[in-house]
């Protein structure tokens, strides 16, 4: 029993090393948590609210007073931007984590049992990945409404195929495996195997999955509060912020406005994805 803790303590500290190591991974992995306690601890970052109307303060570039300026309506940018972090990134999470696990599932199904459940699950994800991503997220948008939570299971739902894939190749390419026919010359059970010899393996594709997906949902919750199908305007997120700069006089002069709520987007996905390609060197087993 000690010994395997030993070796389990030894694995980590080698994988903490490597990701130490990759110099874009531990970047991206400090940004993005960064950004998240500082949306989680809005409310000790900035003494402003971002609903709080100053009529006397309206469209202020930037100074030391007001760091990322006003709106037209004179609320603080930077609290806008922080405040609508939370919603922003807890949609995107919580709607890649859902997708994963559901793909992750029937991915293991799909892959170990093959014939006709295989089939018929490859079929369903056909199905999904015929339309456009963004036109199916429209259409699911149209009949589910707006809402924080709607949003969530837009994604979800559009979100299990790739994961699925990934998960099922892997499966097939597995239960091939040697220790899996020991597994099962043993009497193990195959819900067993499937969680607990196979599954772990395919731990790379589905942290590259989650996070390729949260970055995707970023830009999709922005994409569609830009255009007033996401969240409902009165609540803040990233997207609805940039929506103010969907006029000409805003984009000419009040720079501000659409400049940093677009840069802080990009940066927040950029991390991410830098954070999900060192994640997946740590923990793929093969390397």
């Amino acid at each position: 029993m000690a010994e395997q803790k030993k070796v389990k303590s030894s694995l980590a500290l080698r994988s903490w090393k490597k990701l130490v190591r990759n110099k874009l991974a531990m970047i991206g992995v400090v940004v993005a948590i960064a950004m998240i306690l500082a949306s989680i601890f809005a409310n000790i970052v900035t003494p402003y609210s971002p609903t709080k109307i100053d009529f006397a303060n309206m469209t202020k570039a930037p100074s030391l007073q007001h760091l990322m300026g006003t709106d037209k309506m004179g609320r603080d940018v930077l609290a806008q931007v922080l405040y609508g972090g939370r919603v922003s990134i807890y949609v995107s999470v919580v709607g890649a984590v859902l997708g994963s696990v559901v793909g992750m599932i029937l991915g293991g199904l799909a892959g170990w049992f093959g014939g006709k459940v295989d089939s018929i699950l490859v079929r369903t994800s056909e199905i999904f990945l015929t339309f456009p991503n963004m036109m199916l997220v429209l259409i699911l948008v149209a009949f589910v409404g707006q809402g924080v939570n709607n949003l969530i299971f837009i994604f979800f739902i559009t979100g299990w195929m790739t994961p699925f894939r990934m998960v099922r190749n892997e499966f097939l390419s597995l239960r091939e495996e040697t220790y899996v026919e020991v597994c099962k010359a043993f009497g193990i059970s195959d819900v067993s195997i499937m969680f607990r010899h196979i599954l772990p393996n395919t731990i790379s594709p589905i942290v590259v999955a989650t996070t390729i997906n949260i970055a995707n949902y970023i830009l999709q919750e922005a994409g569609l509060s830009f255009l007033g199908l996401g969240v409902p305007v009165t609540i803040p997120t990233w997207g609805n912020i940039m929506n103010a700069a969907t006029s000409i006089d805003v984009i000419r002069n009040y720079w501000w406005l659409w400049l940093f709520p677009g840069l802080v987007i990009s940066v927040f996905v950029l991390a991410v994805n830098f954070a999900g390609d060192g994640l997946r060197d740590v923990l793929d087993p093969k390397q």
